[in-house]
């Protein structure tokens, strides 16, 4: 059964053993041998495919581009054979650590993989490119690929169901550290107390503030969780060659609780797999159909069925207002309780845009849908009568979809709102959803045939067929890959993709 971490802060001359320690605890489930189930298994599968759908998908953006030549200016470290880097040949290889930051951004860049919301929200696909470049690097199969994966989730979704970090404007990424540092550790077999002192070193080096999702966002919000895989690849080296690490890292008097946090008198419940228990927290999240902040998936779909069903609200002139009444997190981080004038400006960056639900819901109201490059392309942010419409949708926090964001109970978890639509001539029409078509509880939960028909949709502009068939069968094979083929689990972009994309100079 699930243990419960009580989870508090400690004078230093508490003396607090590790054995008390969070660190410790994480450690502990990640070198638990625990076979990994069945439906894990299958879902990891699922998601592997996902992180290539939209790395694929955003091989040519500059941000991608940028660090993929950071990562190529870096050569194999010599402890193992090197990891691949999304779009570039099989044999091209780079440090692990530089393959994590890499394909991290790739994965990162549209907004567009899996998430988690719970008391902190979080993104755990991103634990698959630190965990699979060390894979690549050192030599493992298919089947302790899985097992670190499957810890790399467990560990993310375990703080984030317990630990609030944007409440103190921390970004999330600061629980993604901790997880692939564990999840490394669980792919390489390392003792507890390596894992530990890698565990503490990842958190202490990922600890930083959200002004990177805040009004004029910046393209650090898809190097951010790369940062943090590259940052745990570093730690566990660091770990395995005897370094320490800050102690104690969440519970000291000057650790992360108690300055970064809820204070000196925080105390937190963090859940935990006890020993024997499975894994089993990735099949707890959820993927995007749409290349969107998770919050507006469940809007995008209310909106295009809107578009068939109430027209007449598709033209600006025929609207008063439009209220989307929905979270505490929906309203102060992507909606008009943000109060971010950027959140408007239809020459905000696609970043901004992406964070700005009145503008999602504005186009996907009109257009009956939603496209990852061109509901974002700047012609169409700019269009007059999506700017009219745009700017009559604001949002409102109602008490019971915030009670229901934050709900323990699945059936009852929502991540949508109900919309207010006022017409000019007084008509109202009223409508709701709670949870994004894709969801496991949604109208259309997406399957493992979804997760292929989006890597087949994005992968085509850039992926020959036949690598399109390669990568699938390497993946849907994951946890019987042998070492070899692991390294070659990668997408290789079609020739000539790569050299029309931006090829940035630097220090490197």
């Amino acid at each position: 059964m699930t243990v419960i971490h009580h989870l508090r802060v400690h004078r230093s001359d508490e003396n607090l053993a590790r054995e008390g320690q969070l660190a410790w605890h994480i450690a502990e489930v990640a070198a638990d041998p625990v076979e990994v189930d069945q439906d894990v298994v299958d879902m990891i599968v699922n998601r592997v495919i996902d992180n290539a759908a939209v790395a694929a998908a955003s091989l040519t953006r500059a941000p991608v581009s940028a660090a993929r030549q950071q990562a190529l200016d870096h050569a194999v470290s010599v402890g193992g054979v090197g990891a691949t880097v999304f779009g570039c040949p099989l044999e091209r290889r780079t440090s692990p650590e530089w393959a994590a930051w890499a394909n991290g951004v790739a994965v990162r860049e549209l907004d567009y993989h899996d998430t988690f919301l719970a008391a902190e929200y979080s993104h755990p696909g991103d634990n698959i490119p630190p965990i699979l470049a060390v894979a690549q690097h050192v030599g493992s199969d298919g089947a302790a690929l899985v097992r670190g994966l499957a810890t790399g989730y467990e560990i993310q979704i375990d703080l984030v169901r317990a630990i609030s970090l944007h409440k103190h404007k921390i970004d999330h990424v600061a629980h993604l550290g901790p997880s692939a540092a564990a999840g490394i550790g669980t792919l390489l077999g390392l003792p507890v107390e390596t894992i530990y002192q890698a565990v503490g070193q990842a958190l202490h080096t990922t600890t930083a503030t959200r002004q990177s999702r805040k009004g004029e966002i910046s393209t650090w919000k898809a190097h951010a969780p790369a940062f943090a895989g590259k940052m745990a690849v570093e730690a566990v080296d660091r770990a395995m060659r005897g370094e320490t690490s800050p102690s104690p890292i969440y519970e000291g008097e000057d650790g992360v609780i108690a300055w970064l946090l809820d204070g000196p008198d925080a105390s937190y419940d963090v859940p935990l797999p006890d020993a024997g228990e499975s894994k089993r927290g990735i099949l707890d999240s959820y993927t995007k159909e749409h290349s969107a902040e998770y919050q507006a998936q469940a809007w995008i779909d209310l909106a295009r069925k809107l578009h068939g069903s109430a027209p007449q609200a598709i033209d600006p002139a025929n609207v008063e207002s439009i209220v989307l009444h929905t979270s505490h997190h929906t309203h102060y981080v992507i909606g008009s309780g943000a109060n971010d004038p950027q959140k408007y400006d239809p020459t905000a960056s696609r970043e901004t845009l992406d964070h700005s639900i009145p503008y999602i819901f504005a186009v996907a109201l009109q257009d009956g849908g939603w496209h990852h490059v061109a509901s974002y392309a700047p012609e169409r942010a700019g269009r007059a009568d999506t700017v009219e419409l745009w700017s009559k949708i604001t949002t409102a926090e109602d008490e019971e979809w915030t009670r229901r964001y934050h709900s323990d109970d699945p059936n009852e978890k929502a991540f949508g709102g109900r919309v207010v639509i006022t017409l000019t001539d007084g008509t109202v029409i009223e409508d709701e959803i709670a949870v994004a078509d894709a969801h496991p509880l949604g109208a259309r939960p997406f399957a493992r045939e979804d997760y292929i028909r989006k890597f087949r949709i994005l992968a085509e502009p850039v992926l020959t067929a036949a690598e399109i068939e390669r990568f699938l069968d390497l993946a849907q094979r994951l946890p019987e890959l042998t070492p070899e083929e692991v390294q070659q689990l990668t997408i290789v972009a079609d020739f000539g993709v790569l050299a029309g994309a931006p090829a940035p100079k630097g220090l490197f």
